[in-house]
């Protein structure tokens, strides 16, 4: 996917297989993708993963860690040590590098499985996100796009003024 010349589009109604695999459709698959083999995996809300390319996420990421990191050395943030603390936990089980194996399959992570609230078997909706592509367990997509809906018409008309 070039930077962010092609918006990743689409939903679909996915199952998650008896090994923990999920085919992600070419139509996404293929674009995230095209800037290189390592994806990451975040995770994004209760319900919820993201998928990113790698050469997208981690450079944000890493200046976002430098940043915190270089405060810490200087001093500047010995008074914010539990927020600190809060931010290494986050950090420590909120992504992981992941590829796609064949046909497009993700094997989802163990400490993932959890948090997306999926089974063996069960459902997941895969959603286009513009930048990146989200697995959603469906009722929390169910309940995301019921909320969310309504604004939809201010939201584009905002990013296209």
């Amino acid at each position: 996917m070039a930077a962010t010349a092609d918006l990743l589009i689409g939903e679909y109604l996915r199952t998650l297989d008896e090994r923990h695999r999920l085919a992600v459709p070419p139509e996404l698959a293929d674009p995230l993708l095209a800037a290189g083999p390592k994806l990451i995996l975040a995770k994004e809300r209760a319900g919820c993963l993201s998928l990113w390319p790698a050469a997208l996420w981690s450079p944000r990421l890493d200046a976002a860690v430098d940043v915190v990191r270089s405060k810490l050395q200087a001093g500047l943030l010995t008074q914010r040590v539990g927020q600190v603390q809060e931010l290494g936990r986050l950090l420590s089980t909120r992504q992981q590098t992941v590829t796609l194996a064949g046909r497009s399959r993700l094997v989802v992570p163990e400490g993932f499985r959890d948090f997306l609230g999926v089974e063996p078997g069960g459902s997941l909706m895969v959603v286009g996100a513009a930048v990146c592509v989200e697995l959603w367990q469906p009722a929390a997509w169910n309940a995301y796009v019921t909320s969310e809906m309504p604004g939809f018409r201010q939201r584009i008309d905002d990013l296209t003024a």
